[in-house]
């Protein structure tokens, strides 16, 4: 049994859900689907220019995994306008991230907010309660998508 995938932070949403060449018909058979975590790395790695070990510290996944993330992406994206195929954005398993993260200490139950995007992971923050380093990540209000 596979080990189950940890959630990919992004920053939003996709605007939109789906693109397709003009005259194309609405419901194509012809069509490739992007996650939202693979949006996501192609934001960062070819919109915003990151290199791809910063890019992975902002979805706080490893950099071989962000690898495996934008290939798959950019193979999808140039399959689409190659070969004339709609492209559709969705599923996942992705957490829409704010501009700050929700740590909880797992020995006093201390919660506070960190700035997101600083590269550091929860597992580098002490607890300001404790000084103990058994932290994880909660996520009040976020949205896993799984698919």
């Amino acid at each position: 049994m596979p080990r189950p995938k940890k959630p990919r932070f992004v920053s939003c949403g996709p605007v939109f859900a789906r693109f397709g060449p003009q005259g194309l018909a609405g419901n194509s058979a012809q069509h490739e689907t992007l996650t939202v975590e693979e949006l996501e790395a192609i934001r960062l790695a070819d919109l915003e220019g990151l290199y791809q070990e910063e890019a992975a510290e902002r979805m706080e996944i490893s950099r071989q995994t962000f690898q495996r993330i934008v290939k798959s992406a950019r193979r999808k994206v140039a399959s689409s306008l190659v070969n004339g195929k709609a492209l559709s954005i969705e599923g996942g398993c992705h957490v829409i991230a704010g501009e700050e993260r929700l740590l909880e200490c797992l020995s006093c139950g201390h919660t506070w907010r960190e700035p997101f995007g600083t590269g550091k992971r929860a597992f580098e923050y002490s607890c300001p309660n404790c000084g103990l380093q058994t932290l994880r990540r909660a996520h009040p209000g976020a949205r896993r998508t799984y698919g």
